[in-house]
């Protein structure tokens, strides 16, 4: 008999992204460890002081010594530590600093640095730079390892000292190179290097360059049949693990606990399927460890990717048991005690059918004259009237971080529909004043989530959308345009073949140049749209400067920014009343993700273009 999969487990913390009180995270440590955990993995950039460089820190970053009382406290309750120091893609907490910011890779045509970027391999002062910051987090590799990044470093090859080498080895040469340094100084430190290792996706020819001691931390955080998919490839299964691992290099596995981006909830059904898919291609691939990961949960009670945590420990804790609904039932119950386990895990399940995710949700939180004013009604009250019910239901037993989670929730559900409304001038001047009720509910739900486990003085990115949505809110009130003008170009995107797409409106001006109206990314982060053949269709809207004068119609394209292509469906132009549908010379717009190389992922460059024409006018219904 096979021996039983039982690979090191590890969870993740994400203070590059969201700090949380170290009294939180301290107590957390000693419940991490009874649910078996052996590892903890933190995702630093500038959320940590750096003795040797400090002007690297930012101004709520942990101190030399409350980073020191975390690690210890680590290790007394069993749990040993690898600090993830960034050193090539998602390094700009290093570019930011003014005297670092020659080590960008990216140059103006003069040769100045940009302020944004990643750094450059092969800059003079970039080992000086890494051997400082990996000395400073050596004592903290109570795991006797340190995690380098390097994932997403997209805009690898472009400085021009990087161009020559390539010239001369390539670029997965040129990336191996770097590896190789990295992979020289953690050895000097007594160290052993991990990376993720996303880049081998692009890079293949790479992989027989590297050290075979590296650890590789392949992620992907949708559910999957048979393995990993790679969404920049249009989501094409990838056997890199298997390829990893023939050429005898260590590998973990790395699902996700937590939200996607902007969402206020994990989406806990495809969390679970995801832990589940890694647990069963792990055990078939050897694996070493695995790795919970979390990121950016600035926009949700920290407590809920806890719970998720606790409900993947259902693997290893009760082996045999994974069905999803029990697995979160015992992660409520460990979290939170398991009175109210059932019940709590049994809505948030519920609320997966109506997840508030995908940038075409999200962009409500920072403008509403981007609210498509033909977009059907129905499904947005019959959200409103779900989460209505599921904050109510929970009253008095749930969790209170749950509880004000579903509140929050419930808030953004009565503000899709209100704003809908008014978008169409149906709303009334009552329905002002109760839009207004709710903001004040939802603005205590979302300083409850984020006083959980962060600093009051502090306020929560929640809370800054809806002091921008009552401000909104009263900018209508009194009359002013917060919708844009009487026109609208409202459009249907269809992501059939997802990757990594931005589909942007533009008008042309009188002076000749265009100028973007609207722009949104097609991503959904949801299993069921991580599919080389994607269903999800959403509308999209773009407010269009026009005076309705039919002697001179506006001139309107779509472009295609990014990696990918799209459908275009049912372009009209439209004040509510008269409608001019476009003519397209075709539907689909950009060009097919590729299944080699390092795509091109350049956000200032438009990948395709596509005019629209207005042949005819027609009244709605004719």
């Amino acid at each position: 008999m096979p021996a039983p999969f039982a690979p090191l487990r590890s969870f993740q913390w994400d203070p590059a992204r969201q700090v949380e009180r170290l009294d939180w995270l301290l107590a957390q440590l000693p419940r991490y460890a009874d649910w078996g955990y052996q590892q903890l993995h933190l995702h630093l950039e500038d959320a940590v002081e750096f003795p040797s460089l400090p002007g690297v820190a930012r101004r709520d970053a942990y101190s030399y010594r409350q980073f020191t009382r975390l690690v210890d406290e680590a290790t007394r309750v069993g749990i040993q530590v690898v600090p993830i120091v960034n050193l090539l893609g998602h390094t700009q907490y290093l570019v930011k600093v003014p005297e670092l910011r020659d080590l960008n890779e990216l140059r103006a045509d003069d040769g100045s640095p940009f302020p944004g970027g990643q750094i450059c391999p092969l800059h003079p002062r970039t080992m000086e730079i890494a051997e400082k910051l990996l000395r400073d987090m050596a004592p903290f590799c109570t795991a006797g390892r340190v995690h380098v990044g390097l994932d997403e470093s997209f805009q690898l090859g472009r400085h021009p000292m990087s161009r020559a080498e390539i010239a001369r080895v390539g670029l997965a040469g040129h990336f191996a190179a770097h590896v190789r340094r990295l992979h020289a100084l953690t050895r000097s430190l007594g160290l052993r290097m991990g990376m993720w290792a996303d880049m081998l996706y692009f890079l293949p020819d790479a992989i027989p360059q590297l050290p075979t001691d590296i650890i590789a931390y392949e992620w992907y955080y949708y559910g999957f049949p048979r393995r990993p998919r790679v969404e920049l490839f249009n989501f094409a299964e990838s056997d890199l693990g298997d390829r990893l691992r023939a050429r005898g290099m260590t590998v973990w596995g790395c699902p996700m606990n937590g939200s996607a981006r902007y969402e206020p909830l994990p989406h806990f059904t495809d969390r679970l399927e995801n832990i589940l898919s890694w647990w069963r291609h792990g055990a078939r691939l050897g694996v070493e460890g695995l790795l919970v990961t979390s990121w950016e949960p600035f926009r949700l009670a920290m407590e809920m990717t806890t719970v998720v945590d606790a409900a993947a420990a259902t693997l290893w804790l009760n082996p045999g048991v994974t069905d999803p609904k029990e697995m979160l039932t015992r992660g409520f119950a460990r979290v939170f005690g398991s009175r109210s386990a059932a019940k709590s895990a049994r809505l948030a399940l519920a609320g997966d059918r109506y997840p508030f995710g995908g940038y075409p949700r999200w962009e409500i939180n920072d403008r509403w004259d981007t609210v498509s004013r033909r977009e059907p009604l129905g499904p947005f009250l019959a959200e409103e009237k779900f989460c209505t019910r599921a904050a109510a239901r929970g009253q008095p037993a749930l969790p209170a971080p749950l509880q004000a989670s579903l509140e929050f929730r419930r808030y953004l559900a009565q503000r899709d529909v209100f704003v809908r409304r008014a978008a169409r001038g149906l709303a009334t001047a009552a329905e002002g004043r109760r839009f207004a009720r709710a903001i004040t509910a939802g603005l205590r739900a979302a300083r409850a989530m984020w006083r959980f486990t962060r600093d009051r003085r502090r306020h929560g990115t929640n809370e800054q959308i809806l002091v921008r949505d009552a401000a909104r809110l009263r900018a209508w009130q009194a009359g002013k345009p917060v919708f844009g003008g009487t026109w609208q170009l409202c459009y249907v995107v269809h992501n059939a073949f997802p990757a990594l797409q931005s589909v942007r409106v533009e008008q042309q001006q009188p002076d000749g140049t265009w100028v973007s109206q609207q722009e949104c990314l097609t991503i959904e982060f949801q299993t069921a749209s991580a599919q080389p053949r994607g269903q999800m269709r959403r509308e999209h809207a773009a407010p269009v400067a026009w005076d309705g004068d039919r002697a001179k119609l506006p001139r309107l394209r779509l472009a295609l920014i990014g990696v990918g292509e799209v459908r275009i469906e049912r372009p009209v132009l439209t004040d509510g009343i008269t409608t001019l549908p476009a003519r397209l010379a075709r539907a689909n717009l950009g060009r097919r993700a590729p299944r080699r190389g390092l795509p091109e992922l350049d956000w200032s460059k438009r990948q395709d273009i596509l005019p629209l024409a207005w042949p005819s006018t027609r009244r709605p219904g004719r």
